[in-house]
């Protein structure tokens, strides 16, 4: 599965950005998208993962109320809608597949990480 994320730039605190990544190759063996980030001299962040055909979400609890991940099955697309922004928000954001199937509530994914990443974009959220 290969992955773009798009769509990430510079902000000022409070506001919005939308964040935008298609998937293409083995597309039908998805079972979940997601969002990861990582700060400089930080470790990898789960942000948040959404289910290919159920829908279900899953966000980090520091982004829970002001992210919102969607997916569009048709386009092989996931979006992450980035709202109230802070500053601690800034990092580089990765796109995420996993082709292995995780119940509904289980934090397999914010503990373990995803099999499959895309290049990075970043996003910078000024005070």
């Amino acid at each position: 599965v290969q992955l773009q994320a798009s769509g990430g730039g510079l902000v000022q605190a409070g506001g919005s950005l939308r964040l935008s990544c298609v998937a293409s190759g083995r597309t039908f063996s998805v079972f979940a998208m997601g969002w990861f980030r990582q700060a400089p001299g930080k470790e990898r962040e789960f942000v948040a993962h959404i289910t290919w055909s159920g829908g279900n979400t899953d966000y980090g609890d520091s982004v829970q109320g002001r992210f919102t991940i969607s997916k569009d099955n048709a386009k092989n697309m996931v979006y992450l809608q980035m709202n109230s922004l802070k500053p601690e928000d800034t990092g580089v954001y990765y796109c995420a597949a996993d082709e292995r199937f995780v119940p509904y509530g289980s934090k397999y994914f914010a503990n373990y990480g995803m099999d499959y990443y895309g290049k990075g974009t970043q996003v910078t959220v000024s005070s």
